[in-house]
């Protein structure tokens, strides 16, 4: 046991890429190795999953701050954690209680039928694999993992459209219809993902995406109410280099550059857009229009005083002239 603790914690140092397919020149993935995906909740575990030499996987809960092992299991299949954007980031696949970890499947997900496997952390245990006809890659979890989000390719020819699905994890069945902004009339969703990052309760899940043509936009989902907002950002051409994280207790989604530096502001609900940093400085303009105001006032006062005085000139002019 010893023994195996220590090739597990050593696994967690080597990150293995399973890349899927590629979309639009962007591989989706999952993950085999690595720091696989962390809890939520107390304790802080890591779950990693590991190819073993029999082709089947084992997954580890790991604490990797202390390097120990306190569990795992080894499941039959190549299985893999899910891998969201171009930076490999992980976190995905686990609910936000702790309690249910989805797996996809190692190799190509175009090719149907789409597997994925769920696991029970409390007992670390396989409870059930969904095999679902057609092309389908993980999207998100709801908080309770009641209810999982997939992503749905029309056709393996132009991986970049698609649209979200939903499957109930209690009923054990896809759910008729698509996640979409009602909004928009679009038929599909067209763009590979980039980054994301998740409110604090697990319930809404921020997705940036760029669009065939270039353009990026964000995909908020609500996990539990199963509603999708898309909002347009303007033209990016470095979109590798940005994250989001959210701010002002989840209420502001910011898109800013890894180096810290802000690039624009999202209002979640209201979905507007602001631009840190370049409002109009309308204190200043205020404190301007006050003092134009002030001069103004006392230069007409200045004007109105010389006029009298010299209305009052002339007329004592007057009637000195006998004018008046």
């Amino acid at each position: 046991m010893r023994r195996l603790s220590l090739c597990l914690v050593a696994a967690v140092g080597a990150l293995v890429i399973v890349p899927a397919a590629l979309a639009d020149g962007q591989p989706l993935l999952v993950t085999q190795g690595g720091t696989g995906v962390a809890s939520h909740v107390p304790p802080r575990l890591h779950y990693v999953a590991i190819s073993d030499r029999a082709g089947g996987t084992l997954l580890e809960t790991l604490d990797v701050a202390h390097g120990g092992v306190f569990g795992w299991a080894r499941l039959h299949g190549s299985w893999g954690i899910p891998a969201i954007g171009t930076g490999y980031s992980t976190g995905q696949g686990l609910s936000r209680d702790g309690r249910t970890l989805i797996l996809g499947s190692v190799g190509s997900p175009y090719v149907s039928p789409s597997k994925f496997l769920v696991v029970d952390t409390r007992r670390l245990k396989a409870v059930r694999t969904i095999s679902l006809d057609g092309m389908f890659t993980f999207d998100a979890l709801s908080p309770h993992g009641s209810r999982l989000y997939l992503i749905q390719y029309a056709s393996v020819r132009d991986l970049s459209h698609y649209i979200v699905r939903a499957y109930d994890l209690r009923a054990h069945r896809l759910i008729p219809g698509k996640i979409a902004d009602l909004s928009e009339d679009e038929k599909t969703m067209a763009g590979s993902a980039v980054t994301r990052t998740t409110s604090a309760n697990g319930r809404w899940v921020y997705t940036l995406y760029q669009k065939p043509s270039g353009e990026p936009f964000v995909h908020a989902l609500d996990t539990v109410g199963a509603r999708a907002y898309c909002i347009d950002l303007p033209e990016n051409h470095a979109l590798y280099n940005v994250v989001l994280s959210l701010r002002n207790g989840g209420r502001t989604l910011a898109v800013h550059w890894r180096s810290g530096r802000p690039w624009l502001n999202v209002a979640v609900g209201s979905w507007r857009i602001s631009f840190p940093g370049s409002a109009f400085p309308w204190a200043w303009v205020g404190a301007g229009i006050g003092g134009g105001l002030a001069i103004l006032a006392a230069a007409g006062a200045a004007l109105l005083l010389r006029r009298r005085r010299r209305q009052e000139v002339e007329q004592h002019a007057g009637q000195e002239l006998g004018l008046a």
